[in-house]
């Protein structure tokens, strides 16, 4: 068993320096032994949109399947390598070992051919345990398609970018607003629209999806990335492939952004013309010298000298060429990744004018991405032996590191300043599979309408991406006809919880009035007023962003949230309710306030029971105060509260449009039963619930509100009972 697991252990080490993918063809070839495996690594693009027409929980339930069978057959076959691996090494040290003992020339002749089968079988265990582990990754990654389709948070992985892992919501561009918005919507962390939206693998492109997230696209961008969402939606091979091969990277580039401040960094050797000089000078010196003395040509060890020489120059300035090597030190397979994933992307034969502005960017100034990156990787296996055990005295004899930054210079002065625009573009191509991967598992949801009231026309408009076999027409639902221009910011139908499953999420048809008015939610206890506020958030941050929306039809003018919903109080701090409702309120009016000021976007302010930590009387008047400024700003959103005397604020009643959500009870031989539709209906609630509820649960609600009317006696009788 020891040896059997030093044979593993080997065969990994080996795997990771020869790891590395066959470019996608339409099929190829495996052949394993005697046995020629096909795989059909990459389907064409019309029998992909035909597979996605499906519904997509059968799609991954046959993907899974394959890849599961694929996984299993070369699990199976791994153990029987490993095990046909060990019965030759044994072999072959047995007959090494008899021919030893009995210098019997068949005995040797035996032990080398066994040691040959020993070194083919082991390189072809190396080449199996590749294939399977891709399709165990091609598993998960379907298997996690069916958690984001049954939203089972629990078991679905959270990948986020490694700063916010390192100190969550807490990224240098994130604002305090942005950071209550992601807390009060859902944006952000564990069952939230980052959740949903998991298949970035790279930090950079985990990274572009939360600043997407959080920082609204103008209408044309968001236009744009729509189109390419559209293209990539039914390419599950290629989204598949995507996300596989940032998996397969090993561990991720932890901090990313330090190489790229490295890349755009001046080379660090030239300002140090001597020390390369020397570096070139004294091995070759060394070298001469040791070999003089090797034919005889002088008597004394001179050659030493250049070895001491190279000894104080590495425990002296080397250790700065360390640390400026160590600036970009990754693993190898890291840079190697890279290259890999440039050069799919940049061979697609995209239809979209963003994907196709991405690939631009992958090859402009004429500098290949995926080369430049390919080359970074050969380097850095140059780096990588500093970590060798012997390496030190190969150190001493030729200053190797300051010939591995010399060749890292280089690199650096011709593509150092292109390495971030392609990292960039690699993390916008993620953001948009993930997006794309979000349409592909709601067909129902759309595309929203993003007005743009300073340029766009009352011109149809309609973006459509031409599949190669078919050219299917993709349309986008960008209905931008004079008839559907309306003066709300935001008109939805059947607009939905985005991160409730489809089989409980209920659609309602909602309009945020135009600035100046609000919405004002009404309703009892649990009836949907806070879900519905989180669904135009959490829609609206989807729009912004260039995905789809859970809605059947979605119009949108340029906003900017504040939301004020999860006030939370801070022992800490010394902050109580009220106090923390009012500081989150001062964000939402300072915001309104830099809106204005600016007058780009309108400030969609999205309030849940706002001041309900404070008395009634006093909450009607600052409630009162705060919306009316607001309005007064140009802003608008949507207020929610069970509270109806704030629409008997005459000020308020005048600016909003009242909807509000209802219940039904009944009453059988097992008690209360309180139901809810979760339907918006148009005016202020009829109806209260929480004496219902106080029932239902067994609170005496009867003697808590004083509805029986007790006499002094009765109520001392009460509490001496108690006593």
């Amino acid at each position: 068993m020891k040896l059997l697991g030093l044979i593993c252990n080997l065969q990994s080490a080996i795997c990771n320096l020869q790891f590395a993918f066959t470019p996608p063809a339409k099929s190829r070839t495996m052949r394993l032994g005697s046995t020629m495996v096909r795989e059909n690594v990459v389907m064409s693009q019309s029998e992909q949109a035909n597979r996605t027409a499906r519904k997509p929980e059968l799609v991954y339930q046959q993907r899974c399947a394959e890849f599961g069978a694929r996984r299993d057959w070369y699990n199976r076959h791994s153990y029987r390598n490993a095990n046909l691996s060990v019965v030759l090494i044994a072999a072959a040290l047995l007959c090494g070992g008899l021919w030893l003992w009995r210098a019997t020339p068949a005995l040797l002749v035996a032990a080398v051919v066994l040691g040959a089968g020993f070194v083919v079988s082991f390189i072809h265990h190396g080449r199996v345990d590749q294939a399977l582990q891709r399709y165990t990754e091609l598993f998960v990654i379907n298997d996690e398609g069916l958690m984001r389709l049954r939203r089972d948070w629990a078991n679905l992985p959270l990948r986020q970018p490694p700063e916010d892992e390192r100190d969550t919501l807490e990224p240098s561009n994130v604002g305090t607003l942005q950071r209550a918005n992601a807390f009060d919507l859902d944006l952000l962390g564990h069952a939230s629209l980052q959740h949903l939206l998991n298949t970035p693998a790279t930090p950079v492109g985990l990274a572009t999806l939360r600043d997407w997230l959080l920082a609204p696209a103008a209408p044309r961008v968001g236009r744009a990335r729509q189109a390419a969402v559209a293209e990539l939606a039914p390419l599950n091979e290629l989204r598949d492939r995507l996300a596989l091969r940032g998996r397969l990277m090993g561990a991720a580039q932890v901090d990313y952004e330090r190489f790229l401040r490295w890349a755009e960094r001046a080379p660090w050797l030239p300002a140090r013309g001597w020390l390369l000089l020397l570096a070139r000078v004294l091995p070759l010196a060394t070298l001469l010298l040791a070999g003089a003395q090797v034919a005889g040509l002088m008597n004394l060890p001179i050659w030493l000298g250049g070895i001491i020489a190279g000894l104080a120059l590495t425990q002296t300035i080397g250790r700065a060429v360390d640390r400026e090597i160590d600036e970009v030190a990754e693993r190898q397979q890291v840079f190697a990744t890279y290259a890999e994933l440039f050069q799919m992307l940049g061979s697609q034969p995209f239809g979209a004018l963003e994907l196709r502005r991405l690939q631009g960017e992958l090859a402009a100034a004429e500098l290949r991405a995926d080369r430049q990156m390919r080359r970074l990787s050969r380097l850095m296996a140059l780096a990588d032996l500093r970590g060798w055990m012997f390496f030190y005295p190969i150190q001493l004899a030729t200053l190797w590191n300051v010939h591995v930054l010399w060749l890292l210079d280089r690199w650096r002065s011709t593509a150092g300043s292109s390495a971030r625009r392609w990292l960039a573009a690699l993390g916008e191509l993620e953001a948009l599979a993930a997006l794309a991967t979000l349409a592909h598992d709601h067909p129902g949801w759309a595309f929203p309408e993003l007005i743009d009231p300073a340029t766009d026309t009352k011109e149809h408009e309609s973006v459509q991406v031409e599949d190669q076999a078919d050219r299917v027409a993709i349309n986008l639902n960008l209905r931008a006809s004079s008839s559907d221009f309306v003066d709300h910011i935001l008109d939805a139908h059947n607009l939905g919880h985005p991160l409730l499953s489809p089989d409980v999420c209920v659609g309602n048809d909602v309009s945020i009035a135009p600035p100046g008015r609000f919405l004002l939610v009404t309703g009892s206890n649990m009836s949907g007023k806070s879900t519905l506020l989180r669904a135009i958030g959490l829609n609206v941050a989807l729009a912004q962003a260039g995905g789809p929306v859970c809605a059947a039809l979605l119009q949108l003018r340029p906003v900017a949230l504040a939301t004020s919903m999860r006030v939370q109080d801070s022992l800490e701090q010394g902050v109580s309710y009220f106090m923390a409702e009012l500081q989150r309120l001062k964000q939402v009016v300072d915001a309104a306030e830099q809106a204005h000021a600016r007058g780009q976007r309108t400030l969609l302010f999205l309030l849940d029971e706002m001041l309900h930590g404070t008395n009634t009387s006093e909450r009607q008047i600052a409630a009162r105060r705060i919306i009316l400024y607001l309005l007064s700003l140009g802003a608008t959103g949507a207020v929610s509260t069970h509270d109806l005397t704030l629409a008997d604020v005459p000020e308020l009643a005048a600016a909003s449009e009242m909807v509000h959500f209802t219940e039904e009870f009944t009453r059988g031989a097992g008690g209360l039963v309180m139901r809810f539709d979760y339907r918006l209906r148009p005016g202020i609630a009829t109806s209260t619930n929480a004496l219902m509820l106080m029932e239902m649960i067994g609170l005496p609600a009867e003697e808590t509100v004083g509805m029986r009317q007790e006499t002094g006696d009765t109520r001392r009788e009460i509490r001496d009972s108690y006593l």
